[in-house]
């Protein structure tokens, strides 16, 4: 993916490595008459690479000029990848290089002036649609280009979100610029998988196009920017239909892939939906097996059972958020509450006063500073002082602090009937708040509804079901982490039949020493095999998806460079 330090431009194909390059061009590139867009050109190297490709397929190089076609918004990056692609063409120059944006290009000259919504027809079709298209998140796409990449994507259908990233409109445009038989390959940043703003991408995607490959690495193939991509393959026409997945560790591996190797995977069936791509990295009949326990009777999903929201949000918890001796030191008592300030605060299934208490003599950050809704200077002094100490250190300039009236007095304060993890490691977690304490939005507050017991629903959550699922729900970006937004933490399927069977203060006592094995063998017997009548070989399988997901998540933290 192109690290794009200048946010006010589109910038093309920047620092491809060549075996990306290399390995797009020979994938999409067929035969000699083949044309070929790349719709961010930059410093040229997958269009020379498709250059090269047309060559040894036998094209003659004053045929070459008329099938390749590049477009590129900084003209000296044009210009550079026009003499590069000219050396490869014994000096010949391609005729269809246009030094401007895609999207306006793209209105003006590729597409017919568009009347109706979802009839966004092409004047010009490509056999071939390769490049890596800008990473600019939504704060720095700018507007006038943001326009007419929205304007273009209603025409085709789409109902596009303002917060999208500039690689999705080249994507999804792109796309209806293909001609019958035409293959589209692109580096791609692995959010696709995951992001809710790419869940109308991925529908398109499953129904556009037959067939879908994913290539991914082990380790980061574009280090600088920390960002996991994956190279996405799809193809028009055929009868075949599904998505293959296959896992390089690296770019040597791909450098000697053989692009018709890609059909030796598994074809794995698609379900035409917005459903996250995370469990592609499955084999087919694990994929099966999730879609069968999504709808098995007696599985509840968590929306059912919990009402699932962000824990406070302060603005500035150094301010609000102290220790015991910086709650003396400012004299900051009576106007403290209890709070849980981190995920590693919360050891076992129930968090108790004894828990809390044990916290604060360790002095962790477990004091919340809330004073009265009043002015300052209707405030005890020691109050006032700290306020003031707050304003000379400007905490309360910060954007969460500025939009209050009273920056120092924190909404929507209440204390949850119990936790959930905001942010993974290992597995997730639902710990009951016996404390009455709150929690930053590092952590998710949690109520109980429609009157599942609170002991029943902490230790239902803990199985390999909910696990397995859980790692396909939520999202991570390559740092090892695994989070959840309210909504996906309320999507997760939970057996509850026989979870009043089990032990809370048995189950508590193993998470408190790490013992998440011995957790799950009573579990699973109890909810899984008793309660929903799976076989011990499903039981294993499913525990086997959970750990091959977490496994790959996890990796993907310790493998930095290539």
């Amino acid at each position: 993916m192109k690290n794009a330090p200048d946010a006010q431009k589109l910038r093309g194909g920047y620092y491809t490595p060549q075996p990306i390059a290399d390995f797009l061009a020979r994938w999409a590139v067929r035969s000699t008459d083949s044309t070929v867009l790349e719709p961010s050109l930059g410093d040229g190297n997958i269009l020379v690479a498709v250059t090269e490709a047309l060559h040894d397929l036998g094209a003659a190089p004053p045929d070459v000029v008329d099938q390749i076609f590049g477009i590129e918004l900084d003209p000296d990056e044009a210009a550079k990848a026009l003499r590069r692609i000219e050396a490869v063409l014994d000096g010949c120059s391609p005729r269809h290089v246009h030094v401007g944006d895609f999207f306006g290009h793209a209105e003006q000259t590729l597409f017919e002036t568009p009347v109706l919504k979802g009839t966004l027809t092409p004047t010009t079709t490509f056999d071939a649609i390769v490049g890596n298209p800008p990473f600019i998140r939504y704060q720095n796409f700018p507007e006038e280009l943001r326009s007419i990449a929205v304007h273009l994507m209603e025409y085709a259908g789409f109902k596009p979100s303002r917060l999208m990233n500039t690689w999705l409109p080249f994507l999804l445009i792109s796309s209806h610029l293909l001609s019958e038989n035409g293959r589209l390959g692109m580096v791609i940043p692995a959010e696709l998988f995951q992001v809710n703003y790419a869940a109308e991408a991925r529908q398109f995607l499953s129904d556009f196009f037959p067939r879908l490959g994913i290539i991914t690495f082990e380790k980061l193939v574009f280090p600088d920017i920390q960002q996991e991509v994956v190279l996405l393959l799809a193809e028009k026409g055929g009868e075949t239909s599904g998505i293959r997945v296959v896992e390089m560790a690296n770019l040597d591996e791909l450098a000697t892939f053989n692009p018709d190797d890609l059909y030796a995977a598994e074809l794995k069936a698609m379900d035409h939906s917005t459903e996250k791509w995370t469990q592609y990295f499955l084999s087919q009949s694990e994929i099966s097996l999730l879609r069968e326990m999504r709808s098995r009777e007696g599985v509840t999903m968590s929306g059912e059972i919990l009402d699932v929201d962000v824990g406070i949000v302060t603005g500035q918890n150094k301010f609000f958020i102290v220790t015991k001796q910086q709650a003396r030191d400012n004299d900051l008592e009576p106007h403290l509450e209890r709070i849980v300030s981190r995920s590693a605060h919360l050891e076992g299934a129930v968090f108790s006063a004894s828990d809390w208490f044990a916290n604060v003599e360790q002095d962790y950050p477990a004091l919340f500073f809330s004073p009265p809704q009043q002015a300052v200077d209707e405030l005890p002094e020691p109050l006032q002082e700290y306020i003031q100490f707050g304003e000379a250190q400007k905490y309360h300039t910060g954007y969460k602090c500025r939009i209050r009236s009273m920056w120092y007095i924190v909404p929507s304060v209440w204390i949850p009937d119990a936790f959930m993890l905001r942010q993974v490691h290992g597995y997730p977690k639902l710990i009951l708040n016996d404390a009455q304490a709150t929690c930053t939005d590092t952590i998710h507050r949690v109520r109980f509804i429609n009157g599942v017991p609170p002991k029943v629903a902490v230790c239902a959550f803990l199985n390999s079901l909910t696990f397995a699922f859980s790692e396909v729900t939520g999202r991570s970006y390559g740092g090892g982490v695994l989070t959840f937004e309210p909504s996906e933490a309320e999507s997760l399927p939970i057996p509850l039949r026989g979870a009043e069977n089990l032990d809370i203060k048995l189950i508590d006592e193993h998470l408190r020493n790490n013992d998440i094995d011995a957790i799950l063998d009573i579990t699973d017997r109890v909810l899984l095999i008793e309660g929903l009548g799976l076989t011990e070989e499903q039981v294993g399988n499913l525990r086997n998806i959970w750990r091959k997901l977490r496994d790959r998540r996890i990796n993907r933290k310790h493998s930095r460079r290539s």
